[in-house]
């Protein structure tokens, strides 16, 4: 008869942004256990609290189920002596598989007879299983973990205590000092303890004691208060998606409330009052009819209702205590002359190994120089573009960002719009930061685009090149997404981005102005170029590229990102179509050939000479080359995939007609050259032979 399984780990408070994973892991350990021992069972309902994390496990199996195998052993030759006496081997098979001799059977496999035992396993007991459940809660692993007491295990939080039952019995098992039971805590403030009959009282058990436990649900509650709130004041509150995450998992039983804030702090920028109130105390701004900034903001408190009127005084009095070290911090900076605040930078180091913010600010400039003249910005842009690498760090040493680091780039628009910056050299200063995550928001202007993708590729360089290379997981400096960003920014914009050869003129241009770490950066050329081919690896998957078409592209002889990215979703496009196969199988037959004839041939041999073609179909494939190279001196890889797949009927036709690898030195090394002159072709659009055709 199945039953119900309940396992909850109780905990000190868990830091809100982990909760969410967790609860999820503990789902999926608790799912693999089961399956690894066997045991069926149904739906598993995840629980959690900053305090707890628990599952129900719908229709667990009373016992495993039973198994009967037919199990080989060894042959029978080595299973039975000279005189038919059983051997060592087969008394050893049988004792392994808790048989006896009396259950051998001889089974005939290839001409070989082999010993087999029918071998049957009766279920264990489900509670036999699971009071290993422990192995579930001590092989999860986090992101941040402690040891407590004289203990010298490590968890997230202190573990306080476990609750575990199967129906109504629990299931025992002991961690550290803290032993398995039916009970469980309410609410730190207005709870009790509780105990469970079973696992269906497990929700509501709790709830009387002032904890939601499905997470969801609080979720829901936090919303529907808040929007009643919204409702009744006549407000626009929008619920930023990991804001209410992270309110969700911060309370137990929440209760959200309305406080508010002198109007006289309206007149700090909306970025200072927003992050004052989001990121610092996780307050919900509030907005007027016509979209305004209103003097209010709506929290979530973790209890309920009674004296809400001293928490809605208390949590007023900090953020007014923020908010007027932000309106001091913004005065404050607007004495700071953008020149001065450049030069102090010449004394915040950007990294040990690497050098100070200024020093980076000058590659960058001579970087984005580089680069906005290869994607063909305008005389205007070039200018606004110099000016704003010359500045662009600037606020880093002001108070607003000193505090509110989640401003950099923000104030920095701010300050430099105030004192008469062009309006684009403003824009670019907050843009080159962007994205801030892998699918975050791009730059919009050209010139925060060319020096977003200066910045990033600056420290991916820089990093680089004093070896602080990212391995596995460990990313400190997170030089996958900004190297991952470069490639959105140039895929959003269209640009021209050769990369390899970008990167040895913005190299020159770095060695002419500034000799610090030039030698180094061009000595990381080939690790640099690999991690950058491998975000847009990353950036292709993403869309549903196969995996041999982007080998495809990224071994071939483009560098420029853009046509990379083209190329692969050409080559998706026609993938289906019944001539891509045959074109195809005969381009990688003459990428093979080609590899040959660059080995074989010198610089000198590698030119084609039509008066020693023999045949039609030679001459046939040569002028198709030239018509083909014609078509490709456009640059649009549709228009070359269609020449090559043109090429294909010729390859097969020459391949039929002509022996390549003929006895006669001249015409078998004129034949190597047209077909490494095709293989060089085709390489330039893709490397054919990395496809895979069935």
């Amino acid at each position: 008869m199945a039953k119900d399984l309940l396992l909850e780990i109780g905990l000190e408070e868990i830091p809100a942004k982990y909760v969410t994973p967790s609860s999820q892991q503990l789902v999926k350990r608790v799912s693999d256990f089961l399956t690894e021992n066997k045991l069926t069972f149904g739906e598993i309902v995840p629980f959690s609290t900053p305090r707890r994390l628990a599952v129900i496990v719908k229709s667990v199996a009373d016992k495993q189920e039973d198994t009967a195998e037919i199990v080989k052993g060894p042959a029978k030759k080595i299973a039975l002596d000279a005189e038919g006496n059983w051997s060592k081997a087969a008394q050893g098979f049988v004792r392994g598989q808790g048989a006896t001799v009396e259950d051998i059977t001889f089974k005939e496999i290839k001409g070989v007879e082999y010993v087999h035992i029918d071998k049957f396993t009766a279920g264990k007991p489900a509670m036999d299983i699971l009071t290993k459940l422990d192995q579930v809660i001590t092989g999860m692993t986090f992101p941040v973990s402690m040891s407590w007491g004289n203990h010298s295990f490590k968890y997230i939080r202190p573990i306080h205590w476990i609750t575990a039952m199967l129906d109504e019995t629990i299931i025992p098992f002991k961690i550290l000092d803290i032993e398995t039971s039916n009970t469980s805590r309410g609410h730190r403030f207005l709870g009790e303890d509780t105990s469970f009959a079973g696992a269906s009282d497990y929700e509501s058990k709790l709830e009387k004691e002032f904890v939601i436990s499905d997470s969801q649900k609080r979720k829901a509650m936090i919303v529907d208060q808040i929007q009643k709130i919204a409702s009744e004041k006549q407000w626009q509150v929008e619920l930023d998606a990991d804001l209410l995450e992270e309110v969700t998992n911060l309370v137990e039983y929440p209760t959200a409330f309305a406080g508010s804030f002198e109007e006289k702090y309206l007149s700090i920028p909306e970025e200072v009052l927003v992050t004052s109130m989001k990121e610092h105390q996780r307050y919900f701004e509030v907005r007027d009819e016509k979209g305004a900034l209103a003097p209010y903001f709506i929290s979530v408190r973790n209890g309920n209702a009674i004296h809400i009127e001293n928490v809605i005084k208390g949590n007023e009095k900090v953020l007014t205590a923020r908010l007027e070290d932000g309106e001091f911090f913004y005065q404050e900076d607007q004495q700071i002359k953008i020149a001065d605040a450049v030069e102090r930078l010449k004394l915040v180091t950007f990294h040990e190994k690497i050098g100070s913010i200024y020093e980076k600010m000058q590659r960058v400039s001579y970087f984005a120089e580089t680069i906005g003249k290869v994607v063909g910005l305008t005389n205007e842009e070039l200018s606004d573009l110099q000016r704003a690498s010359e500045i662009y760090k600037f606020d880093l040493v002001t108070n607003m960002v000193g505090e509110f680091p989640e401003l950099q780039g923000i104030m920095g628009e701010k300050y430099a719009l105030m004192q008469g910056e062009n309006p684009s050299v403003a824009t670019a200063i907050r843009e080159h930061y962007l994205p801030t995550s892998s699918d975050g928001v791009l730059p919009v202007t050209n010139v925060g685009a060319v020096l977003a993708i200066a910045d990033k590729l600056d420290s991916v360089m820089s990093f680089f090149a004093v070896g602080m290379i990212p391995t596995g997981s460990n990313d400190p400096y997170a030089l996958r997404r900004q190297a991952y960003g470069v490639v959105r920014i140039v895929e959003n914009k269209g640009w021209y981005f050769p990369i390899e050869t970008l990167r040895g003129e913005m190299i020159s241009a770095a060695i002419q102005h500034q000799g610090k770490l030039s030698d180094q950066l061009e000595s990381s050329t080939p690790e640099v170029i690999d991690f950058i081919k491998a975000r847009v690896r990353q950036h292709l998957l993403s869309q549903k590229i196969r995996y041999d078409i982007i080998d495809a592209v990224l071994k071939s002889e483009q560098e420029d990102l853009i046509k990379m990215a083209e190329t692969a979703l050409v080559l998706e496009k026609h993938i289906q179509e019944a001539t891509f196969k045959p074109t195809i199988e005969a381009l990688t037959r003459v990428m093979n050939l080609a590899k040959k004839g660059q080995e074989l041939l010198s610089e000198s041999q590698l030119e084609v000479k039509p008066e020693l073609f023999e045949t039609e179909s030679e001459k046939a494939l040569f002028e198709a080359i030239l018509v083909a190279k014609e078509a490709f001196s456009g640059e649009n890889m549709e228009l070359n995939y269609l020449a090559l797949e043109t090429l294909g009927p010729k390859v097969e036709a020459f391949f039929e007609d002509n022996m390549v690898m003929t006895d006669d030195e001249k015409i078998r090394n004129n034949r190597l050259a047209l077909l490494v002159q095709l293989g060089n072709l085709a390489l330039s659009f893709a490397s054919i032979d990395q496809l895979i055709v069935k």
